[in-house]
This record gives structure tokens, C-alpha cells and sequence, in this order.
């Protein structure tokens, strides 16, 4: 053990701030400052502009009515609208384009729909198959940790020189009634806590027995645990596994623990004396497997939360209130190798289960777990979860397959609803996912829980809104006169499939490039999630469409049997008229009609025609729109410092788990933090006088020497999180080689015998000018003491503490050493931050001793921490900036993709980022007042927000900048009433249906990162989306389109003459839509008094 060193005063200049490396906050006071001028700031301009502008509209409102903008103007002054710019040209033609391709596409496809059906099914299928071939991340490491990250690098390298970290299995028991212990000494009466009633002692004997007893004799602990003492060059050592007890202190020997005896003032000795002596030393008191028992581990609960990061209390633990028992099991990552230990972490769960419930005294209250356990609860979370999920697939698909249909009384049920539609819409959904899911698994690139449980809900909550703008395109659009179902489905394919190219483009492009994510979670999501949008859209428009026109077929043929049926029942007395030819074809095509009414009495559509609109567009409503949503987006803005970073270990399984109570007891009773060693790389020649006393902590080493600072960080616990000195096998070696003729022995040939074998010769070793041995002796020697086992008569023997942690060499016949570590353990640790900050510092300290390393010894070598959990909480290092250059990215792609797909309409691609980045600034606000921490689950969940948010956005702006009113205030009118509705109805509605069950579910994971989180997505891009975004497009919507007005005033002339020519009648006049001038029936939503029509809402 490292002696106390001399030390000069600890060099706080190397402590770091605790917050995200990669990313700085101001102060709480600061941003609320800045979020306070930031509101006002833009308020002010705001309503500023505003009511300049409405006092220049007083003159046109008081003047001549004619100078009023209408909501058509006449073809006959479109020349007053100007020159189209090149890019109002290039823009249509692309549109125009798009929307030819489209239609045949779409003709195609319901013209052959059991082909293109049969199609589908085959490729998908064919994708699917390599689901057999998919593996599922289940590996924390491989889930959390990029295998370029500095942790994990740190983690193999580690691994490689010495071994994987041990796996741990750990009960702890506390007392339940027991009252404390009073023992009378020369010193007064010392009061111990109740785990030293010795009948709570004789349980915890009886438990630890048993429980190493477990799978004897053929797969024992002894097979599979770390045994120290053991090894082919110790011979006479017994195996003996690592068992952290209190028990050790005795041997693990009840007569050990019953020795009384009398001390020189006569008071009586017994097992509360030996553990003060054994506490206070534990080197005098070595446990069966040949190293000490730490107090710090063995016991819990006697720091309160004041002392918790103070590892310098003496005298405290006699005031234990826990007793831990850990097992220490050697690990590997061959899975072969794992096998037996996984088995008895298998035994030891089982039995452990079944004492708590049967045998456990009820004084004894007790908490367990192995190391496979949060493992094994995750993957058992999710199975029962699974019906949760399952019922939230299934309310979104009843009430897809409903809403999809326009259902006016209860006689059409079976012909008007949409249910073999839905249904077929969401399969296509959930057939993407396993074509993206089988595609990767040929591939090779392995899935997450988290991809698999997350990503159905993306696809199904873009899919389904799709699924709404075609079929209610569909219905809204009236079949023209002697037009076939194939034309009519082709035609409303090439008006929407334009606006959900432009979404599905934006959001596979958004998610390929979200993909280029360090964070493995996040990486595997995005690259399945683009894949499957990209699938589904190809469904989309092909086997929807073919789908939808069987549906109609069957839905047209249920009406003319309807229509025949009702005819029958009037056969005795018709009328002249009705037994015309031409009169039943129309009378049919009355009825195919009749469930397409744009109008219905009752319904999302009519809803936001005669209620919503004309109330959000009223002239005191729209100011305060945009004042409300620049006061969320402030409010939002100020607290999102404020979310705390991490994932709490609690949130990982339900609170009936096991797991749940032994997670509760680490917080309350734990009192040492998990070990830290500091690994220096090989490159020293440690028989150098000068790198020893760069290392050592005894005498004549350097007060900043590498064990010092340990030594020194250790006296500050409370801010560098080392709760210890390290143990030294430099010093112990000095201390081992400095006894000869007790620890140091030889046989006659000159090879290693153990200290412990009669018959031996003593070591020649000598020593240098300081009493250290010298080159020859330290290079000779020093694979002698990392073989000789500690015992009574020689401690210092470094086998048992020291055997992996020193790397030895061979080089022209001489013992080098190469890389070592040098332990100690991280204080107590409660929280997420916790552990970040630890690892800060620990880095910080690593990189202090490798800049005094490298300056005093003109050398390479690094130092760098290393501790089990690092390679978890690494991340959170960069949260900040993994979110925000992640959700950078995907805002960038979204606005070029917007901006080619939208006609290069410079103005509608900003506004539709602009509008995207405050639903998720907002969503992130909002994660702070719903207990939202940051982590790879919430950025997954970001990114995703930020794919469901196109949805809500680009479909409306792509129908703002399609309608041809010149009033932006009617375009808004226009788009709301048509795309708004399908949106509202389709993604709105459907999510909110599937985010309800959610709540219900078992799991704190699900509740707080799915059901809280996908509420936050979905109300906040439905309020930007169906609010917002109107009413900004009412105030800077990019201007109408002037190639595409003038290109349908042409289109509508020609129509014209070709009418005037053939005089042809009022019935069968022009189908084109916009030759007609209808000013009547207008009717004002707006109090600028600009009209509106609500018989003309154009889709274009």
C-alpha cells in the first residue's frame, strides 16, 4: 500500500467545470435577460410593421370599393401582374412537370392495379426476407458508445493490455427493528449501527454461504469468479474467489468471529474490536482470497448526504445501517467464454428471488442484482410493453380506417368507409419498416431497441398523413364529365404527389444526412428510418394508388347496386324522363358523385371552412397569434439551459422490478464509487531512478509525482470525485524487494519460489545508492513479486493486487515493464451528472500527470482514466453539440431540398425551416417542465420531431405557393380548408389516438420518452403547423406564382373557343375550374375587408 507522500498544495487550476465540454450557457439570470430582449425586440417590430401597415390600408378601406382586392381577379387585366421572373419559369415548369410525370404514373397504376399490387408484394417481400438475417444491438457499449469515441478507444486499449472489467454481483442487506449495538472499551461506550447485532451477522453468514455454494460441483463460483491467490507459479495457494464481506475481517471463519479476549485494563475484546482494527488497516486483515476487505465497500449507509463525496471521515463505520455482499466474476467478451457466468448470474437471480420471498428473516430488509440484470429487465420492459404498443397500433389504424372514409348515414357504412383502404395503408406502413429492417440485415448494419420501437411510429405518423392528402384529394375532387375512375385517380395523383415528393425527399435526405451521428443510437435510427420513409413513398405512389382504385371499383359498384335497387322500387310508376339511356348513366354517375362531396354537413373540413378559419384569420386574432408563438419560442428559449443532461438508471425499469430496489439502495446506503484506474501507455523504463520518482509516493519521489496527485485529488473528494489513494505496486514493490529474507525468494537455479515454500533461497538482490534495487535486481526481479502471494508474513506480496495490473516484456533476455494501471475508486455516485462530471475530472487529472510526465522525462507516454461507466457517460460530454449539429444538419437539408422541389422559392424553403426549428425549439423548451433530460433517446426523439414537422409544414406552404389568389389571406383560406384539414385529420388525430395508450404503460422509459415526448412532437407541430404558419404565410407568404396564373388563363381561353365552337350547352361546359369567375355568394373572413370565396378553395 502507497505510504502517505509528501505534497504540495493541490493545483486547483487543473479542476474543470462540470457542465457539456462542447457547449456554454450563459447564467439562468442571463438568459432570461436575453430571452426577455429577444421577446421584446421582436414584438415590438412586429406590431410595429403591423400597424403601419394597417394605416396604409385605411385609405384603400375608406376609398373606392372597386380598388379592393378580389378573390379572382379578371383574365382580362392579368397583364397588370407583370413579367413572371426566370424563377416563377423555372419553378412552374418544374411543377408542370412533376405533375405530368405523376399522373401517368398514377393512370398506370390504377389502370393495372393487380400488377403493380403483385409487384410490390414481390420486391418488398424480397427485402423483408433479410429480417432472418438481422441482428439486434442489445450491447449498452455498441448502443452508446461510437467505436471512435475517445472512451471507447480508451475502453480497448484497457482491455487488450490487461483485462475486460470485472462483472459484479452485489446484494445488500440492511436491518429491519434491530436497535444499535452498544460496546463498553477503555475508551467509553461506542456505539455501533444494527448490521453488528450478531444475529443479523450469523444471517449474513448463512446467505453468503449459500450463496457460494451455488451450481457446486460442476458449475460453481469457483469456476468462473476472480481468484487473485491462484495461478500455476503459486503453488500451495489455495483458489480462494474475490468476496467483498464484512465476513472476510474473520476469515470467513464463525470461530474467528467469537474469539473474546481481555485487554491490559480488563475490558473484554470480541468481533467489534477486530473489525475497528481491521477497518482502520485492512492489509492486517486479509480476506480468503489473499487481498483486503475496504470498509467503504463492505458497508453502506453510515455517510450521510452531506459527507457523501468526503471519503477522509474517520471513525464512521461503526455506523453502518448495510451490509454488502459483492461477488467478483471474471468477464470476456467471447460469449462462449461468458456462457458459465452467465448461467450462475442465472442460479444466483433465481435463488435470490426466491429467498427474498420465502426464507429472508423479517429483520432483514435485502436488494440484489447481477450484472446481467439491467439487461435482462430492459429486454423484458419491452416484451411487456409490447401490448401497449400493440393496442396504440391498433386505435391508430380503427380510426385511420374510418376517418378515411366520408361515411353520411349508417345505409353506406360498407361502401363509404375506408377499411380494407386503411388497412391496406397501414400494412404498406409496416411493410416499409421490414423491407428497411431486411435490407440492412443483408447489409450487415444491426438494429437498436430503440430503432425498432421508435421508428413504426415515424413511419405510420408520415405514411398516414399521405395517406389522407390522396384520399381526400380524391374525394374533394369531382369526377368530370365521361371521366374513368383511372383518369380521375391518375389526375389527383399529379396534383398531390408533388407536395409528398417534396415532404418524403426533405425527410429521407434529413435522415441520410442525420445518419453522419457519432452516437451509435442515433446513427442506426436515422439510416433505418431514411430507408423506410423512402420505401414507403414508393408504396405510396404506386400500390396505394393501385389499392385505391380497387376501393373505389367496389365502393362504385355498391352504389349502382344501391342505385338499381332503388329504381326497382319505383318500376310501376316511371316517369318519361327516367327511362332514358343518357338519364340513368347520369343518374349513376349522381350517385359515384355523392361520396365525394366537398362539402359535407358535418366533419374536419367543414369545421375549418365555417369555424376555424375565418376565426383565425380575423384581423385581431393573426397579431396575436405571432405575439403568443415569439413568447413561447422566448419562454422556451430561456429554460432550455436548464435541462439536465443523462438518463437516470431508476427510468430503466419499471418500480415492481428488483432491479428498481436495488437501484434505491445504491443511492441511500452505497458509499464508494466504482473504480478508477489511471493507465500510463508502455514506453518508461521504470528501473530509471528518475520515472520511479515520477510515479512513487515513497521517499525521495517527486511531491508532484503521479501517485501524489492521486494522493492529493483524493484530499479534495467533494470536487475531483477520487474518493482515495491509489495502491501503488511501484512502492510495494520497493517495500517487497526491501525484505528479502521474508518475502523475496529463489530456488537454486535462480527461478521464482514462493515466499511461503520451505527450502528456498533468499533473493540476491541489490539494492542502489537510495536502497532501491538497482536496474539488474529491479528488471530481474519484478516478475518475482508479481507472482508471490501476500499473507501475514509478507503483505507487500504482489500477486493478488497487482498480477494484471502490470504488463511485463521480454527484450534482449531483460524484464521490461510495458503499460500499467494504478487504482483508486470515484466517490459515491447519484446522479447522471455524477458520473459526467467524474469522468471530467478525471481526464483533467490524467492530462495534468501526462504534462509532467512528458516534461520531466522527455517522453511520449499518456496517462488516461479509465472506469467502467465512462464509455456510457462519454456522450453526455457533447450532448449540446450532438443535438444541435444533428438537428443543424437536418435543417439544412430540409431547406435545400425545399428549395430545388419548390421551384427555387427562396421564401417558402426559409419559412418552412423557420417554422420547423420553433416547433423543435419549443419541444426542447418544453422537455424541461416535463422532466425531459438530454440523451441519445430524446435526440433520437428530436430528429424524428423534426421529420414529423415537414409534415406539418411543407405540404401546407407547397399548397400556399400552388394557389393562384393573388390575396395571401385567400391562399391561406384555400390551403387550411384543403391541406390543413387532411393534415389535422390525418397525422394529428391518428398520433394523438396511438400517444393516449402510451400513458398507461408500465415502463418510465415509455412514458417519459415516448408518451410525454411524442405529445410535446405532435401538439407543438400541429400548433405550428395549423396556427402559426397561416397566419405567418397571411403576413410574408412568398407572392402568387405569375407563370403559372398566366399559363391556366391561356389553357382557360382555349377551352373557350373550343366551347363557343361546338356551342356546346350550359350542362357540358368547360371542366376547367379556374374559367370560372364566380364573385358571388363571397363572404368576408377577414375584417380588411378582402374577400373571400368559399365556394372557390383551389388546390392549385
Amino acid at each position: 500500500q502507497a505510504s502517505c507522500p509528501t505534497m504540495k498544495r493541490f493545483p486547483y487550476s487543473i479542476l474543470q467545470s462540470t457542465g457539456d465540454q462542447s457547449w456554454y450557457f450563459p447564467d439562468v439570470k442571463s438568459m432570461l435577460w436575453l430571452g426577455s430582449i429577444f421577446f421584446f425586440a421582436l414584438a415590438s417590430l412586429f406590431l410595429t410593421v403591423h400597424f403601419r401597415r394597417e394605416r396604409m390600408a385605411e385609405p384603400i378601406k375608406s376609398g373606392n370599393p372597386q380598388s379592393r382586392p378580389k378573390s379572382n381577379i379578371s383574365f382580362q387585366h392579368v397583364e397588370d401582374l407583370g413579367q413572371s421572373t426566370v424563377l416563377e419559369k423555372l419553378g412552374f415548369q418544374l411543377e408542370l412537370f412533376l405533375q405530368q410525370r405523376f399522373t401517368s404514373l398514377g393512370y398506370f397504376c390504377a389502370k393495372n392495379p393487380l400488377k403493380v399490387l403483385l409487384t410490390g408484394v414481390l420486391v418488398t417481400s424480397a427485402l423483408a426476407f433479410g429480417i432472418r438475417y438481422l441482428e439486434v444491438t442489445t450491447d449498452p457499449v455498441k448502443l452508446w458508445a461510437s467505436p471512435n469515441s475517445r472512451s471507447r478507444k480508451e475502453r480497448d486499449y484497457f482491455e487488450k493490455h490487461f483485462e475486460p472489467f470485472y462483472r459484479i454481483e452485489q446484494v445488500i442487506v440492511t436491518a429491519s427493528g434491530i436497535p444499535n449495538v452498544l460496546h463498553n472499551t477503555s475508551n467509553g461506550v461506542i456505539e455501533f449501527g444494527p448490521v453488528f447485532n450478531k444475529t443479523f451477522l450469523y444471517e449474513i453468514k448463512k446467505l453468503q454461504d449459500r450463496l457460494e455454494m451455488l451450481g457446486k460441483p460442476l458449475s460453481g463460483l469457483e469456476k468462473i469468479c476472480f481468484a487473485p491467490m491462484s495461478s500455476s507459479g503459486s503453488a500451495g495457494a489455495e483458489s480462494h474467489c474475490a468476496v467483498q464481506s464484512i465476513w472476510g475481517y474473520y476469515n470467513n471463519d464463525e470461530t474467528v468471529f467469537n474469539r473474546t479476549a481481555k485487554d491490559r485494563e480488563g475490558f473484554s475484546t470480541n468481533y467489534l474490536d477486530r473489525f475497528m482494527k481491521c477497518s482502520q488497516n485492512p492489509y492486517r486483515c486479509l480476506a480468503p482470497y489473499g487481498g483486503p476487505i475496504d470498509p467503504a465497500i463492505a458497508l453502506g449507509g453510515f455517510l450521510d448526504a452531506t459527507d457523501a463525496k468526503d471519503s477522509h471521515l474517520d471513525g464512521v463505520y461503526q455506523k453502518a445501517t448495510a451490509v454488502i455482499i459483492t461477488f467478483i466474476i471474471k468477464n470476456h467478451h467471447d460469449e462462449h467464454k461468458l456462457k458459465p457466468a452467465l448461467e450462475w448470474e442465472s442460479l444466483f437471480l433465481d435463488f435470490m428471488k426466491n429467498w427474498t420471498t420465502h426464507e429472508k428473516p423479517e429483520f432483514l430488509d435485502v436488494a440484489f442484482s447481477a450484472e446481467r440484470s439491467v439487461q435482462d429487465q430492459l429486454e423484458e420492459e419491452s416484451k411487456s410493453e409490447l401490448k401497449t404498443i400493440t393496442l396504440s397500433y391498433v386505435i391508430m389504424f380503427l380510426y385511420v380506417s374510418i376517418a378515411l372514409g366520408h361515411v353520411k348515414n349508417l345505409s353506406m357504412l360498407l361502401y363509404t368507409s375506408k377499411i380494407s383502404l386503411g388497412f391496406g395503408g397501414v400494412v404498406m406502413v409496416l411493410v416499409s419498416v421490414m423491407a428497411s429492417a431486411g435490407l440492412f440485415g443483408y447489409i450487415g448494419l444491426p438494429a437498436t431497441i430503440i430503432t425498432l420501437e421508435v421508428m413504426p411510429f415515424l413511419v405510420l405518423a408520415i405514411g398516414v398523413d399521405n395517406m389522407f392528402i390522396i384520399v381526400q384529394t380524391f374525394q374533394r375532387e369531382k369526377r368530370l364529365s365521361g371521366e374513368t375512375v383511372e383518369h380521375h385517380i391518375a389526375r389527383t395523383l399529379g396534383k398531390v404527389a408533388s407536395s409528398i415528393l417534396l415532404t418524403s425527399i426533405s425527410e429521407t435526405v434529413c435522415f441520410l444526412l442525420g445518419s453522419m451521428s457519432d452516437m451509435p443510437a442515433v446513427k442506426g435510427f436515422a439510416l433505418y428510418a431514411a430507408v423506410a420513409l423512402f420505401i414507403d413513398f414508393l408504396l405510396q405512389i404506386t400500390c396505394f394508388v393501385s389499392l385505391l382504385t380497387l376501393d373505389t371499383k367496389t365502393q362504385n359498384a355498391g352504389l349502382q347496386f344501391i342505385s338499381c335497387a332503388k329504381k326497382s322500387t319505383t318500376s310501376r310508376h316511371p316517369s318519361v324522363g327516367d327511362i332514358s339511356t343518357n338519364r340513368d348513366v347520369d343518374t349513376r354517375h349522381d350517385l359515384e358523385s355523392d361520396s365525394f362531396d366537398p362539402s359535407p354537413s358535418f366533419g374536419v373540413y367543414q369545421f375549418f371552412q365555417t369555424v376555424y378559419i375565418p376565426f383565425l384569420l380575423s384581423k385581431y386574432v393573426r397579431p396575436l397569434v405571432i405575439v403568443a408563438f415569439l413568447l413561447l419560442l422566448s419562454s422556451s428559449i430561456v429554460v432550455i439551459p436548464n435541462i439536465e443532461i443523462g438518463l437516470d438508471k431508476e427510468l430503466s425499469v419499471s418500480e415492481s422490478s428488483y432491479v428498481y430496489k436495488y437501484f434505491t439502495f445504491l443511492t441511500k446506503y452505497l458509499s464508494m464509487g466504482p473504480p478508477v484506474y489511471f493507465v500510463i501507455t508502455e514506453g518508461l523504463n521504470y528501473s530509471d531512478t528518475n520515472v520511479q520518482n515520477a510515479i512513487c509516493s515513497s521517499a525521495r519521489c517527486d511531491p508532484d509525482s503521479l501517485v501524489a496527485t492521486i494522493y492529493s485529488a483524493s484530499t479534495w473528494s467533494n470536487k475531483t470525485h477520487i474518493a482515495a489513494p491509489s495502491n501503488s505496486w511501484l512502492d510495494d514493490y520497493f517495500g517487497w524487494s526491501a525484505s528479502p529474507e521474508e518475502c523475496c525468494k529463489m530456488t537454486e537455479s535462480g527461478h521464482f519460489c514462493p515466499h511461503s515454500m520451505m527450502g528456498c533461497d533468499e533473493c540476491n538482490l541489490t539494492p542502489n545508492s537510495i536502497g532501491r534495487p538497482n536496474v539488474d535486481s529491479f528488471e530481474k526481479f519484478i516478475s518475482f513479486f508479481l507472482k508471490d502471494n501476500p499473507d501475514q508474513f509478507c503483505v507487500k506480496g504482489g500477486h493478488a493486487a497487482y498480477s494484471q495490473a502490470v504488463n511485463l516484456y521480454e527484450y534482449n533476455n531483460r524484464t521490461h515493464v510495458g503499460a500499467t494501471h494504478f487504482q483508486t475508486f470515484h466517490t459515491v455516485m447519484r446522479s447522471s451528472k455524477d458520473y459526467y462530471s467524474a469522468l471530467i475530472q478525471a481526464r483533467s487529472l490524467a492530462e495534468n500527470m501526462t504534462q509532467v510526465l512528458q516534461q520531466k522525462l522527455n517522453t511520449t507516454v499518456t496517462v488516461f482514466p479509465y472506469s467502467v461507466f465512462y464509455v456510457f457517460f462519454e456522450q453526455y460530454l457533447t450532448s449540446w453539440k450532438d443535438m444541435f449539429s444533428s438537428l443543424g444538419i437536418s435543417l439544412l437539408s430540409i431547406f435545400l431540398v425545399s428549395l430545388v422541389l419548390m421551384g427555387f422559392n427562396l421564401s417558402a424553403a426559409c419559412i418552412i425551416v423557420l417554422t420547423i426549428f420553433m416547433t423543435i425549439i419549443n419541444i426542447i423548451g418544453f422537455m424541461f417542465w416535463f422532466g425531459i433530460s438530454l440523451n441519445a433517446l430524446s435526440i433520437v426523439n428530436l430528429v424524428m420531431a423534426i421529420g414529423i414537422s415537414v409534415e406539418f409544414c411543407s405540404h401546407f406552404v407547397h399548397s400556399f405557393t400552388n394557389s393562384i389568389h393573388i390575396s395571401s389571406i385567400e391562399r391561406v383560406s384555400e390551403s387550411l380548408s384543403k391541406t390543413g384539414s387532411s393534415v389535422f385529420s390525418g397525422i394529428t388525430l391518428t398520433k394523438f389516438g396511438g400517444i393516449i395508450v402510451l400513458a398507461f404503460a408500465r415502463s418510465k422509459i415509455f412514458k417519459i420518452f415516448y408518451f410525454r415526448m411524442y405529445f410535446l412532437i405532435v401538439v407543438f407541430g400541429a400548433m405550428h403547423g395549423l396556427v402559426f404558419l397561416p397566419v405567418l404565410l397571411s403576413y410574408i407568404g412568398p407572392p402568387m406564382n405569375r407563370e403559372k396564373y398566366k399559363y391556366y388563363q391561356n389553357k382557360c381561353q382555349e377551352e373557350e373557343t373550343t366551347r363557343r365552337m361546338k356551342r356546346l350547352d350550359k350542362k357540358n361546359k368547360s371542366n376547367n375550374k379556374y374559367c370560372h369567375n364566380k364573385n358571388n355568394n363571397n363572404t368576408s373572413i377577414v375584417h380588411n375587408n378582402e374577400d373571400n370565396d368559399k365556394n372557390e378553395n383551389y388546390y392549385y
